[in-house]
Parts: C-alpha cells; structure tokens; sequence
C-alpha cells in the first residue's frame, strides 16, 4: 500500500505527499510520489496508480532504463549478426524522423501509423513504406527480450494491420522487367570496354553474363569459393542460400548450366573466391553503366530473372528449373508457369565466347 504524509507548505496551506514503493528480492526497484491539495485526491491517485502497477509487465516497463527508438535501433544494428545492406540502410533513415528521437515506452500503434503516413506523404509507395515497416517490426520484436527496451511489439503488430487495411502499406510487385537483347549487346560492349581500358576493373562482362545463366544471385556470385565447385557433376555448393527462415547454414548444391560452368572455367584461380569482388562495387558498377547507356528500370537481380525465364522458354519443368536457380518452395516457380517453351534466345549469343577467353 502507499502512504500519505502531510506537509505544511510556505504559504500555510498543508499538502499531501501520495508515496509508492515497489520492492523486489528486498530491494527498492520503484518509488514515485506525487503531492495533492487534498487527501481524498492522494488516495485516489494511490489507488490507481497502484492498480497500473499491478498489470502484468508494467513494474519493468516503469523500471526500465529510459531509451529513445533510437537508441534501440543502434543496439539491434550493432549486435544482430546478420543484417542485410538494404535493411541496415533502412534503419539508419529511420533515425532520421522524429519517432526515432521518441521514448520507447511511450511509442503507440498511433505513432507508427503517423510515422507510415509521413512516409507515404514523402513520395514513398506503399510497398516501400511497407519494407521500412517491416525491418522496423524486427526491432521492436528484439527489443524487450533482448535489451528490456520498452518497445510494445503488439503495437507495432496493430499497426501494421490497420496500415494494410488502408493501404497506406502494402507487399512488393513481383517485378517482371527482363533485360532485352539489344540491351545486353550494350551492357556487354560496355563493360569489355572499359576492361580493355583498364585490366584491374572487376570483369563485369563475365560477372553479368555468370548472373544470367546461372541464375544466381550478386551476393551468391561474390561467395562462391573454387573448393564448392563439383565440376564432374556441374554443379555448385551456394552458401548461406537466401531464405525467410533461415539466414545461416542454408547451403545448397544447384546444378550448373553448360555456359555457367564455362564462365567459371574460364575464370583465374588467383583467389579463393570464383569472382572475388564486393557486392558493392558490382551493384554500383551496373547502376552506373545503365544510367550512361540510358537504359531505364533495369537492376542487376532482374539478370536472375531472366536467367529463370530462359529456362521455362527452354522447356525446363519447374523441378527442373528449380534444380538450378535453388527455389526450396515450388510455389515461388509458379509466376513463370505461363511462359510456353520458345526455345533458347541466347542460343548462339556472341557474348559468350567473348567472356570465356
């Protein structure tokens, strides 16, 4: 129970001082007071307070170290092993607004909804402020069993279903952007020039052409070692495979195509790595020489997606193309059900033997 004492006040009038203290194991972990006018008022303020500190969880939230959002989000970047760039860059602009700067134990489903609408008000779209959600939901799910941050996860999750409801948050489109021959003719005569004019580039000819029948993934590209190579069963161990579920330890053999296991024959064993490059420096590479040849929309991971359709025009079944390009859920196969078998585009395609000499 809390007390009450009563004060004479400068003025004559006498005060109440309402107290609450909290033990625990013997020990004081809270203690708050509040002085009333009159004492009906401190009792009554007693009694409630007492019955919110009774609600489960509350004495630690109360009792719990003050920290803004951001404080939070520095803490979830700096210990969580493995954060992909997209999500890391996310965070960081996170911090950027004003809830960032706002005390963990106060932030409602109200407050992620208005930081929502901020962004979508910014020029953001729905699927984007969507992802800026999600890796946001990832903190406040951490937050508490791992640093007893008083974020309420089960705000975050009321949120995100009265956004979705209006929209104002919403999944990613499959992109169906395919590069075009007449791209790739500019992509490649691109990047064999610039290696002409400078041998310490990364050879991006070979790298783009590897994407697109291999079907792999840039960050995938970087980590394949020399020792995952099954040349005499043309296949390939990929490490650490992308998966929902499963960040680490998803290593899976994939079968190589003809032209890929040629392009990886073709590559110098002065490194570990088969392609010994950073993901940044391909990324950048790529983005770079679409915006100089002025072709519009195309990322470097639509190369996969090409390399998935070649496949099915090639009159691969979906176990068959998943064989290769690594898909563990056939469903995710199921968007290229209605291309019909066309034949090979790339039958013949004179960049091939350019980037396996």
């Amino acid at each position: 129970m809390g007390t009450i004492n009563a004060r004479k006040r400068k003025d004559g009038k006498t005060g109440f001082t309402a107290q609450i203290v909290r033990k625990k194991g013997g020990k004081i972990v809270w203690r708050e007071a509040k002085t009333f006018d009159k004492k009906r008022e401190a009792e009554s303020w007693i009694r409630f307070r007492e019955s919110e500190l009774d609600q489960p969880g509350a004495l630690e939230r109360v009792s719990a170290k003050s920290s803004t959002l951001a404080d939070v989000i520095d803490l979830y970047t700096k210990e969580k092993k493995e954060i992909g760039r997209t999500k890391a860059q996310c965070l960081r602009s996170i911090k950027d607004y004003a809830i960032a700067s706002m005390d963990c134990a106060s932030i409602k489903a109200s407050d992620i909804s208005a930081f929502a609408r901020e962004l979508l008000s910014g020029g953001r779209k729905p699927q984007t402020v969507g992802n800026y959600i999600s890796h946001l939901a990832a903190v406040f799910k951490d937050a508490r069993p791992l640093w007893n941050a008083p974020l309420d996860y089960q705000a975050m999750k009321d949120a995100q279903a009265a956004l979705s409801r209006q929209e104002t948050i919403s999944k990613s489109a499959k992109r169906e952007r395919r590069p075009t021959l007449a791209e790739l003719d500019l992509i490649m005569q691109h990047f064999v020039d610039r290696q002409a004019r400078n041998s310490q580039f990364s050879p991006m000819h070979k790298i783009v052409a590897f994407a697109i029948f291999s079907t792999r993934r840039q960050e995938e590209i970087t980590r394949i070692k020399w020792t995952d190579l099954d040349e005499p069963h043309s296949r390939v161990l990929v490490r650490d495979m992308k998966h929902p579920g499963q960040k680490k330890g998803n290593d899976v053999w994939v079968e190589l195509p003809p032209e890929a296991l040629r392009i990886i024959k073709a590559m110098p064993k002065k490194s570990e790595r088969i392609f010994p490059y950073g993901t940044d420096a391909i990324s950048a590479a790529f983005t770079r020489a679409c915006q100089f040849l002025e072709i519009d929309d195309l990322h470097f991971h639509d190369l996969r997606h090409e390399g998935v359709s070649r496949l099915f025009e090639m009159g691969r079944t979906i176990p068959l193309a998943a064989s290769v390009s690594g898909h563990r859920s056939w469903n995710s196969l199921q968007r290229y059900s209605h291309l019909r078998e066309t034949g090979d585009k790339f039958a013949g395609w004179k960049w091939l033997d350019i980037v396996c000499q």
